[in-house]
């Protein structure tokens, strides 16, 4: 959990779908460029749950990092309370969805120290330098106010 009905996960398998049952999510940010499974696509449909793949537009370049385009999006959707409870997730949690969640920190005024250490909690050891930078020289001025703020903003 990343705050209140805001979660983050990598791509979930069969093992995971009860938990996420549980959530009783909305909607589903999905970063990575790939298509997810199949049978993540049958759950997701299955239990209504709407599906944002902002991922897609994104070229297959595992180490560029995202696009700021993507991270404001993603951003829009997550400030906006009537999207939740919801769930941002990449392939394995990590990288974009990591910078997204950055922005996202920042947004909240947290210090860079405090939103690298997240970062680097979640990444391991395969941090990846250009996606720090990016959430360090990310401009939260570009970031919409939402109408419908989540109440820990």
């Amino acid at each position: 959990m990343v705050e209140e009905d805001l979660y983050r996960s990598g791509l979930p398998n069969e093992l995971n779908f009860p938990f996420l049952e549980r959530l009783h999510l909305k909607h589903i940010i999905y970063l990575a460029p790939d298509e997810p499974t199949q049978q993540f696509l049958n759950f997701v449909d299955d239990q209504e749950i709407v599906l944002i793949h902002l991922g897609k537009e994104v070229k297959k370049n595992p180490w560029k990092p995202i696009s700021e385009e993507v991270v404001l999006s993603a951003l829009d959707l997550i400030l906006d309370s009537s999207q939740y409870p919801i769930m941002v997730m990449c392939h394995l949690g990590r990288h974009r969805t990591g910078t997204v969640i950055g922005c996202l920190r920042k947004v909240q005024r947290w210090n860079l120290t405090s939103i690298f250490e997240e970062y680097r909690r979640y990444a391991g050891s395969k941090v990846r330098l250009l996606n720090e930078q990016f959430i360090e020289l990310f401009d939260t001025d570009l970031v919409r106010q939402p109408q419908s703020p989540p109440k820990w903003l």
